[in-house]
């Protein structure tokens, strides 16, 4: 696959706030939505497959980018669009996961990702999403 550059002004996420930095009373209340959010494998899932429909420029950048974390680059585009936390926040609430948690939400990132790149090889803008 070849990697695919656009600049962050056209990237979805930036303007859906996942960039953007919070604190005090904010913050602490998006780290407990988040926590519960990534550490429910079939939410956290379909927000991922929500993400490589919504965010066509965002995953093309970052999903033709084999050298980065994608599975991490997904789950906090999901966790932004699904609740509005910000990547510094979802990032933190990983620490609060426990090791089964994890294994299954990059269990549904990875399937996203071979959903994404499956679509992507075909020249497919929006998944069908089951």
């Amino acid at each position: 696959m070849k990697r695919v550059w656009h600049p962050y002004t056209s990237w979805e996420e930036v303007g859906a706030g996942m960039w953007r930095q919070v604190a005090g009373s904010e913050r602490e209340r998006l780290l407990a939505e988040a926590v519960a959010f990534t550490g429910d494998a079939e939410k956290y899932g379909t927000a991922m497959m929500a993400v490589i429909n919504a965010w066509p420029l965002s995953c093309e950048h970052n999903l033709t980018d084999l050298g980065q974390n994608r599975r991490a680059w997904l789950g906090h585009a999901a966790c932004c669009l699904a609740i509005g936390c910000p990547e510094d926040v979802t990032r933190e609430a990983w620490g609060h996961l426990s090791e089964e948690q994890r294994i299954a939400a990059d269990r549904k990132a990875l399937a996203a990702i071979l959903a994404w790149q499956n679509a992507y090889k075909h020249g497919q803008l929006v998944l069908v999403v089951e």
